[in-house]
Formats: structure tokens, C-alpha cells, sequence
């Protein structure tokens, strides 16, 4: 143990045996860089509390933009994935623990080889418009994201599907090849249900999440009223909500800090020991799959050079970016998403380091000369991504390569600079299990496949690994995906950052969700009003 979780254990003593103030150890754990302590510890049993009934709750994201849609096969944002999940529910979901457990279906069983799944439908459950929901309604959400015309982010992950029909209360899902991990899928904001209309569904409407939203206004706020007819028991406890989208991070916590509102997403990690010190804000923090990201269009010259890309990958100073964008908040990327937070994260592989002298050898071999690279960035990606742009340009030109780092408008940064210029930066808050990551994130085809990757090896691994039931067998097949994305894959992953947020006293919840943001981003439904 070294000193800093010495302190770090010492602090949260301290606060157990009553000789220190809440007040004091939140500002003490963030000075130190020991949030994930509180995170961790004041979740739990400490922060626990009867939820309370009524008041209107103000949220901030730093996410959104006005091309926003709640359409369900278009959610690319954590905005997007806060609202879908406050007016629909899946068919599935986390608890803080990261427990699988059941929301609109009760239960769920496979067949001996994970083939054909059955998931038992809750009875008495209405829709936003009055509808009782049917396994048709069901049938059709999840179809939804099946069709051949379909450009939903779902598409990949339901690809295995051959069938879905309904059998009185009960819907039965029939794949291709077993897929172990198949019910986590209906986890995601995706695939919430919403009633069937005309072959379709009508996300319109609405679907029987705890709240109505009664107006929009993508890019700006979202404002919502309780669903008087929740089916959900404990859930949804405020009257009103209003969610807005403030992606400038030193407006965000302006707005918390002076009262316009009760909570913020992605504090800044330079600023958290300072917010940690404010009157009446409580910071959290915890450990989860988030990671932030330099994607490649890999079908595109010059990053279809594999040596290219391996020069850049020896570019980068993860340690340095950690340090001075995360503040040690985080740890360092081996360039593919499955980080420490996943079962099968491959620990003992070996780190991708900064090396200029391999990073030159590799330019060499590219054969591409003395060429200047751009790099689009913006803090809508995440905050502190332009800083680690130019880290990055820095670093690279002691390896003698030229970056060109452009700054790009927070506005329209996901419809105009993500997946449209060669380079860019990005992020992922990753999903519940590996498979889903690599098949939304990198399956041929995918909606989401940032890097254009295709890969024969890969492809085949992915596909093998889902059917697989030994985990032996499939911790190997992971562990050879993650050395493949590390040595040959068009992503650059600097870093794996904590989610921190902060509140006011006014607002509080129970034990916490840190498999996304905002407490796994189902905080509209889970938090209250104090």
C-alpha cells in the first residue's frame, strides 16, 4: 500500500470513528486524490437515507447537443441515455452492485446452450399514454433495432437474433449462436420499450418510465413531470425534473455553485478539491469503464498504415495525460476498452509505454515521410480533451512526428467531427460486459465502430466468445481481442477516468451505480429531493 491509500484509509477512519466531519474528509479525500474512497465508502451505508417524496430536481450535463433525438436507435450521448432511461424502462437492469436484476421482465432462463432465451414479462404495467403493455409491444421495441434499413447503434448486438415472438406473457428470443451474457444486452437506455404502432413503435409517446417529459429543447433542457401511474415501487421520487445540457465544464459548476442547480456530471478534475471545499457540495467518485479515446478511421489514408499507427500508439505519454488532465483520477490505457472495471480484463499484458525512438522506427516503416497529421478535438468530448490533444501533439513531436491539433465547436462536435474526420477525440462509457463493448465499439459494421475495424481474427474471436460457457476459454479469446486492439487497432485510449459528480445537500440517494455516470445513468428515477 503506498502512502497516498495509507492517508487515503487513515482519512476514511478518521470519519467512522466520528473524530472527523463529513465536510472534512470530502475536502481532504479530494485534495489528496482519494475520492474513490468516498466514492466508494460514503455510497454505501454512510450515505444512505429514507428517500423522501416531491420537489423539483435540477440536473447538468455536460453532454448534448441540438441535433439530439430520443429516438432509441440514435442515443450517443449520456444526456440522451438520462432522459431515455427517465421516461422508458428496459427489459433488464443494474443494480449498484452491478447485479443483473429485472425490471419489465420478472425473469429469464436459456436453453442448455444459450441459444433461445425467455424472458417472463411484468403484468400491470402502463405506458405514458394509457396503454397497458403486451409482449407485442415488447416483440416490437426490440425489433426495432432488427431491421435491414435499421442504422440503430443496437443493430450489431441484435445481429445474432433470428427471432423474437411473443407467447402470452412471455417473449422468446432465438439466436444464431449461445450468447452467456444475452440479458445484460436489455440493460441499455437502447433497447427501452415503448408501445407498438403501425410495424414500428412510438418512442414519441413516451414509454412507462417513472417520468412524462412535458417539453424539449435539444442542446438546452428537458423538463419532466412525475408518472402518476408508476409501476415501480421506491423509484421516482421527485415531482418535477429538469435536465439541462451546459458542456461548457466552468459554466457547469458555476451553475451548481450559486444555486441554479442540485447536481453536475463530469466536475473537472483540476477544480474537484476546490468544489470539494464549497458550502453545501458533496463530491463523488468511483471507478468504472469510462475511457476516453483518439479514434481512427482506419479504412482512410493515412491511418489505414498499421505502422502509423503503431508510431502513434508509441507517441502518447499516457502517464503524463493521466497526471495532468485526470490528476491521477484514473489510470493509464493499453488501447482497447476493457479496462480494470471488466471480468476479463487481461492484467497481465504488457503496457504500451512511451517510446519516441520505437514511435520514429515506426514512422520509418510507414513509409509516409515527414507528413503533419490533424487531430480534431473538443472539450465536448470530454473535459480537458483539447489539453490532451496538444499533450499528445507535444510528446509526438519528440518522436518527430507533426500533429496538427484543430479545435473544433462544442456544438454539432458528435454529428459533424465524430466518425466524419479521420482523427479525433472521443470517449466511451463503456457497457456491462465485454461483449457488448467490442461489438458495439468494433464489430464490422457497427453503427458505433468509431475506427472502421475489420478485422478476421478479431471478428471470429468475437463471435466465439459470446457462445462460449467456460470462462476459462473465454477469459483467453478476451485477452487475445485486447492484445489485437493494443498492436494493431485504430485507437489510441490514453486513459481510464473516474466518474465525479457533485451535488448540493439539497438533493441525495442511495447506494451508488458507477458502471456509468449519474448513477449508471438511471439518477432521474433513483435520487430525491432532501
Amino acid at each position: 500500500m503506498n502512502s497516498r491509500d495509507q492517508h487515503a484509509k487513515w482519512l476514511l477512519g478518521e470519519l467512522e470513528k466520528g473524530r472527523m466531519s463529513r465536510r472534512e474528509f470530502l475536502g481532504r479525500s479530494a485534495a489528496l486524490g482519494a475520492a474513490l474512497s468516498l466514492g466508494t465508502s460514503l455510497s454505501g451505508g454512510a450515505m444512505a437515507a429514507t428517500p423522501k417524496k416531491g420537489g423539483h430536481m435540477r440536473l447538468a450535463m455536460g453532454h448534448g447537443a441540438t441535433s439530439d433525438s430520443l429516438d432509441p436507435a440514435t442515443l450517443t450521448n449520456g444526456l440522451q441515455w438520462v432522459v431515455a432511461y427517465g421516461v422508458a424502462n428496459t427489459l433488464t437492469e443494474l443494480d449498484a452492485q452491478g447485479k443483473l436484476i429485472g425490471s419489465l421482465a420478472t425473469e429469464w432462463s436459456p436453453s442448455p446452450d444459450a441459444t433461445v432465451w425467455t424472458f417472463k414479462l411484468r403484468d400491470g404495467v402502463e405506458f405514458h399514454n394509457g396503454k397497458t403493455m403486451t409482449a407485442e409491444d415488447v416483440v416490437a421495441s426490440l425489433n426495432y433495432h432488427r431491421g435491414e434499413d435499421s442504422k440503430s447503434i443496437g443493430k450489431p448486438v441484435m445481429a445474432s437474433v433470428t427471432d423474437i415472438r411473443a407467447d402470452g406473457n412471455t417473449i422468446i428470443v432465438t439466436l444464431s449462436s449461445g450468447n452467456a451474457d444475452f440479458p445484460y444486452n436489455f440493460n441499455e437506455a437502447i433497447f427501452g420499450i415503448y408501445p407498438a404502432k403501425d410495424g414500428g413503435i412510438d418512442w414519441k409517446a413516451g414509454g412507462s418510465g417513472g417520468y412524462v417529459l412535458k417539453s424539449e429543447q435539444p442542446g438546452r433542457t428537458y423538463k419532466f413531470e412525475r408518472n402518476p401511474n408508476y409501476w415501480k415501487e421506491g423509484a421516482a421520487h421527485a415531482d418535477s425534473i429538469e435536465v439541462h445540457s451546459i458542456t461548457d465544464p466552468v459554466a457547469r459548476q458555476n451553475a451548481l455553485i450559486t444555486g441554479e442547480v442540485d447536481s453536475i456530471d463530469r466536475v473537472e478534475f483540476k477544480t474537484l478539491a476546490l468544489m470539494a471545499r464549497k458550502p453545501g457540495i458533496i463530491v463523488e467518485e468511483g471507478t468504472g469503464p469510462l475511457h476516453y479515446t483518439f479514434p481512427m478511421l482506419t479504412g482512410r489514408a493515412p491511418f489505414d498504415n498499421l505502422e502509423l499507427r503503431k508510431a502513434l500508439k508509441y507517441a502518447i505519454n499516457r502517464q503524463e495525460i493521466v497526471e495532468k488532465i485526470l490528476f491521477g483520477h484514473g489510470v493509464v490505457g493499453n488501447d482497447h476498452p476493457i479496462g480494470p472495471s471488466y471480468r476479463f480484463h487481461a492484467s497481465d499484458i504488457e503496457q504500451i509505454s512511451y517510446d519516441p525512438d520505437r514511435a520514429k522506427h515506426h514512422m520509418e516503416k510507414s513509409g509516409l515521410g515527414n507528413i503533419t497529421i490533424d487531430l480534431s478535438a473538443s472539450d465536448a468530448a470530454y473535459s480537458g480533451a483539447l489539453d490532451a490533444a496538444v499533450l499528445f501533439q507535444s510528446s509526438a513531436k519528440s518522436a518527430g512526428i507533426n500533429i496538427n491539433v484543430v479545435r473544433e465547436p462544442n456544438d454539432g462536435y458528435w454529428s459533424d467531427v465524430w466518425m466524419k474526420k479521420p482523427w479525433c477525440a472521443s470517449y466511451w462509457g463503456g457497457y456491462s460486459t465485454e461483449d457488448t463493448m467490442l461489438t458495439t465499439g468494433f464489430a464490422p459494421g457497427a453503427a458505433w465502430n468509431d475506427t472502421q475495424w475489420d478485422h478476421a481474427r478479431f471478428n471470429e474471436l468475437l463471435v466465439q466468445a459470446r457462445a462460449e460457457l467456460n470462462d476459462d476459454l473465454r477469459a483467453d479469446m478476451y485477452r487475445e481481442m485486447q492484445i489485437i486492439l493494443r498492436d494493431e487497432g485504430g485507437n489510441v485510449v490514453p486513459m481510464f477516468a473516474n466518474e465525479v459528480h457533485a451535488r448540493t445537500e439539497k438533493i441525495a440517494h442511495g447506494d451508488l451505480s458507477w458502471s456509468r455516470g449519474f448513477d449508471g445513468r438511471r439518477i432521474m428515477e433513483r435520487w430525491w429531493m432532501t
